[in-house]
């Protein structure tokens, strides 16, 4: 029988995947330094371009502070103009309503008839006046209620007075200016 010695081949199978092994080793040991040093230069120019785009935004920033300075104090300006437009409109209104209420109440108040009183306590009033007869109070109550610049018209009494000779009636009236003026109704 023959007799093979068997140990050389595998002491030199055994040798042959040592230095496999150990080149893969080296190489594994030289490739991840470059990977790394791949990634960090990667990671490097993003940040350097990061801080790039951040440079540039501040200033486009610091370029159109002025701008935006201006458009805040243009906004300023227009919301105090606003509240003085405000302000003027309701003085204008004020001042023409009761204008307007007096107005209607000398253009309702018929001949032969005075008023000798008007008080306003807010929107209502109360008037005192003489007529020559209980029929001219009357006009003048129902021209009151037909007008749109009062409500709520309603005589408080009259009294028959006499003075030099002369019969008067003295009368008292209540009634409310109205927060909007209603149309006046068109004759059909």
């Amino acid at each position: 029988m023959l007799e093979i010695n068997l140990l050389p081949l595998r002491e030199a199978r055994r040798r042959a995947d040592l230095r496999q092994q150990l080149m893969q080793l080296v190489l594994v040991v030289l490739l991840a330094p470059a990977g790394i040093g791949l990634v960090h230069s990667r990671i490097q120019d993003d940040i350097a371009v990061a801080n790039a785009r951040v440079q540039q935004m501040e200033n486009d920033i610091r370029q159109f502070q002025p701008q935006l300075d201006q458009v805040a104090k243009f906004r300023k300006q227009k919301s105090s103009l606003e509240k003085k437009l405000e302000v003027i409109s309701g003085l204008d209104r004020a001042r023409s309503g009761p204008v307007r209420v007096l107005s209607e109440l000398a253009d309702r108040t018929p001949e032969r008839l005075w008023l000798t009183s008007l008080e306003a306590d807010g929107p209502k009033l109360s008037i005192k006046g003489q007529s020559l007869d209980n029929e001219l109070v009357a006009l003048f109550l129902r021209g009151l209620s037909e007008s749109p610049y009062f409500e709520e018209v309603d005589l408080d009494g009259t009294q028959l007075e006499e003075r030099g000779g002369l019969k008067i009636v003295s009368f008292g009236v209540r009634a409310s200016v109205a927060s909007k003026p209603k149309r006046p109704k068109s004759a059909s």
